[in-house]
């Protein structure tokens, strides 16, 4: 299938949308399953944008801008891994792989802006110091303006102008070679996983993992539900248990401090020291 004009352009609008929200980190609409499941009904397979956005999901997952530091772009991988495995009949986990470096070029992009960006730096301070605040407002919209229009062309070039060679290189290249795209695009969503269970995961959630593992590896089912409702229960239990705990150390340290502020005694006692008759 080859992507059309307005297809490309669409593609185009829906990454300027994306991709500021990416910059403003605003809504969160750049993630990678929103990204792909949109692109997948411009395209006309939301299927496909759905399981697509769900591989790449889990592949960012561990993965996110801190300061100057820039993880390959979300929204071209996301973009690009619907229209390469829509254009070019390759299964979701191959086209992750050929994404990536597509999503590291507007990565770099990115970095590109955050340092030339500086430069407005002297303008901000002067509209500051003279009080301007209409010139200091207007001056905000041109990065802004700027970083849209670029996720606007990076992505219309990527997905429309080099679906010509993408074509070609994806047909041309041997069957190991597609093979190994396939299995790194499967490793991805584990490894970013991995990532973000290696920040989140305490030992004493272990066991849940485990048994989440356990259920969704040797219990054959036909979706992903059962499991995410045993997690829930187990959220609950969690939660409540926790709830009775804070309770009763609240309640405990209510006693502790009643029994330390009579009389100066341990015991709660107030003694009045005899008088005699």
């Amino acid at each position: 299938m080859s992507i059309t004009m307005g297809q490309g352009i669409l593609i185009a609008i829906w990454a300027m949308i994306a991709g500021l929200d990416c910059w403003l980190q605003a809504f969160f609409i750049f993630r990678p399953i929103i990204v792909c499941t949109i692109t997948g009904l411009i395209l006309g397979d939301l299927q496909l944008g759905v399981i697509a956005g769900g591989l790449t999901e889990l592949a960012f997952a561990g993965l996110t801008p801190a300061g100057g530091t820039q993880p390959p772009n979300t929204v071209l991988c996301g973009i690009m891994t619907v229209v390469i495995a829509k254009a070019n009949g390759t299964a979701p986990a191959t086209a992750i792989g050929l994404s990536l470096p597509f999503a590291m070029l507007m990565q770099y992009i990115l970095l590109l802006f955050y340092s030339s960006f500086s430069l407005f730096m002297s303008k901000f301070d002067k509209y500051a110091a003279e009080g301007n605040a209409k010139a200091f407002k207007r001056l905000n919209f041109v990065p802004l303006t700027i970083v849209t229009l670029s996720f606007g062309i990076v992505a219309f070039l990527s997905a429309y102008a080099a679906q010509g060679p993408m074509h070609t290189l994806v047909t041309s290249m041997p069957q190991w070679l597609t093979h190994g795209f396939e299995i790194a695009g499967g490793i991805l969503p584990a490894v970013g996983f991995a990532m973000l269970l290696k920040v989140m995961l305490k030992p004493q959630y272990f066991p849940y993992l485990l048994l989440g593992f356990v259920m969704s590896s040797m219990i054959p089912f036909s979706n992903v539900l059962p499991v995410a409702l045993v997690g829930a229960v187990f959220a609950m239990i969690e939660y409540f248990r926790t709830s009775e705990t804070n309770e009763l150390r609240t309640e405990i340290k209510g006693l502790k401090d009643s029994s330390n502020s009579g009389g100066g005694y341990n015991d709660g006692i107030c003694r009045v020291p005899f008088t005699g008759i």
